[in-house]
C-alpha cells in the first residue's frame, strides 16, 4: 500500500535568463485551488509589468487534480513544461508560477519550452522536497476504568495521540500510519485482553472501549 507522497517543504524562488528575457519561477506547497488562486493573484499584482504569468499545479495525494496554463504564450510552450517538471520530481500539492519579462528577442517554440522547463526545474531544486506519510485517524471513547491500560497500549504501538478530552468518557483521537493501522489496532486489542494476536483476531473490542473512524 502506498501511503506516502512527495511535496515541497516550503516556498522557493529561482531565476532563469535567455536572450534578455528573464524568467522568475516561484514554487509553493498548496492544499486547495483557492490557495492556488490567491498565490497567482498576489504574484500578478507584484509583477504587474511582466508579460506572462504561466503556471502549473497538481493536487491530491494521488495527484489526480492538475492544470497547466500558458497565459498567452504559444500553446503547450509554458504550462505543460512546468507541469512536466512537477511530474518528473513526482510531486503533488505543488504550484509553480513562472513570470516572464520579455527581453525583445523571440525565443521560438523550442526556446520557450526549454526556458519554462528550466525555470520550473530550478525552482524545485532550490526548494526542499519532503515525504508526507499518510495516517488513518481513529477516535477512541473509553471508560475511565480502562483508560490506563488503553493509554499504555497506545504508547506501546507508537500511536500518535492528536487530542484528548475528558467528560463522561475519555475521548482520545489517534493517528496511525495507514499501512500499519490494521496490524497495530490488532496489537492494541491483544495487549488490552493480554492474549496472542491470533486470539485477538477472534475478539471484539471490550465493553467500555468504542473505536470509530
Amino acid at each position: 500500500m502506498k501511503d506516502t507522497y512527495l511535496t515541497l517543504a516550503g516556498p522557493s524562488i529561482a531565476e532563469f535568463k535567455d536572450r534578455a528575457s528573464k524568467f522568475l519561477a516561484y514554487a509553493w506547497p498548496v492544499k486547495s485551488e483557492e490557495e492556488i488562486q490567491q498565490y497567482i493573484e498576489a504574484l500578478k499584482k507584484q509583477h504587474f509589468k511582466a508579460n506572462h504569468h504561466c503556471f502549473a499545479w497538481r493536487l491530491g495525494q494521488d495527484g489526480h487534480l492538475f492544470r497547466a496554463n500558458d497565459d498567452g504564450e504559444p500553446s503547450g510552450t509554458a504550462g505543460r513544461p512546468i507541469l512536466g517538471q512537477i511530474d518528473s520530481a513526482q510531486l503533488t500539492d505543488v504550484l509553480i508560477v513562472v513570470v516572464r519579462y520579455f527581453g525583445g528577442t523571440l525565443l521560438g517554440t523550442s526556446g520557450l519550452i526549454n526556458a519554462y522547463r528550466e525555470s520550473a526545474f530550478a525552482a524545485i531544486q532550490s526548494g526542499e522536497i519532503k515525504e508526507v506519510i499518510l495516517n488513518d485517524v481513529f477516535t477512541i471513547s473509553v471508560e475511565y476504568g480502562m483508560l490506563p491500560e488503553l493509554v499504555q497500549g497506545l504508547h506501546r504501538i507508537q500511536a500518535i495521540i492528536q487530542s484528548e478530552e475528558y467528560g463522561d468518557l475519555a475521548t482520545i483521537v489517534i493517528a496511525i500510519r495507514k499501512r500499519d493501522s490494521t496490524q497495530k489496532l490488532l496489537d492494541l486489542r491483544a495487549r488490552i485482553y493480554k492474549v496472542s494476536l491470533e486470539e485477538a483476531e477472534t475478539l471484539e473490542w471490550p465493553e467500555g472501549i468504542i473505536i470509530s473512524t
